[in-house]
């Protein structure tokens, strides 16, 4: 039989294999967990490793609420019946470009991990109206609305299409580079046809 010396040794050998086994598992394993982020929940993989630029967030974040304000505007044409028949297929054109386009963008910050909003207020020089400008619009009729509203579009899309050239000269992605690509052709076209409307 072995001695109780020798029987002390192997178990203490045991002992130390059996921690070191455990050291080495608990050290590997923090590789597998996912990236959590300031509020314990996990991040997608595309924000915890950095593949999407934060760029391609801010365009997504900033042109959702541009674009909801444009098919606003294009629903309080449609709602109005002194509005004139062009003002009118704008608005149809418009909603049909853009409320696909938001649900795009929305998708992606969702496939991203991101937020849906902007952390911050866009900047002025996004086309954006002003609560006032709104309210003015939608109490505006017949051929004053018109005029009201087809120059705040021109105004509105101009900022987008400043907005998606930002966008374009810095992003990697193929699919942000396309949308950006689709928001300038469609609003430059549209904004050709309002300015003729406009005109005496």
């Amino acid at each position: 039989m072995p001695s109780t010396s020798s029987r002390r040794i192997s178990v203490a050998t045991a002992a130390l294999v059996t921690a070191a086994i455990l050291t080495a598992c608990s050290t590997g394993s923090d590789d597998s967990m996912p990236s959590m982020d300031a509020g314990g929940t996990s991040m997608s993989s595309d924000m915890a490793t950095g593949s999407v630029q934060e760029d391609d967030v801010m365009f997504a974040q900033m042109m959702i609420p541009h674009h909801e304000q444009a098919v606003e505007m294009a629903d309080m044409a449609l709602d109005k019946a002194t509005s004139s028949a062009e003002v009118r297929q704008l608005a149809v054109d418009i909603k049909a470009a853009q409320d696909p386009e938001i649900e795009t963008m929305r998708g992606w910050l969702e496939a991203w991990g991101a937020p849906q909003e902007a952390p911050s207020a866009m900047e002025h020089d996004s086309g954006m109206m002003a609560d006032t400008d709104m309210s003015a619009l939608a109490e505006a009729e017949g051929t004053e609305f018109d005029q009201m509203w087809l120059t705040m579009m021109i105004e509105h899309h101009e900022g987008a299409i400043t907005m998606a050239r930002d966008v374009q000269s810095t992003t990697e992605d193929e699919e942000v580079a396309a949308l950006a690509e689709d928001i300038i052709a469609a609003q430059e076209a549209e904004i050709a046809t309002m300015q003729t409307l406009l005109e005496p």
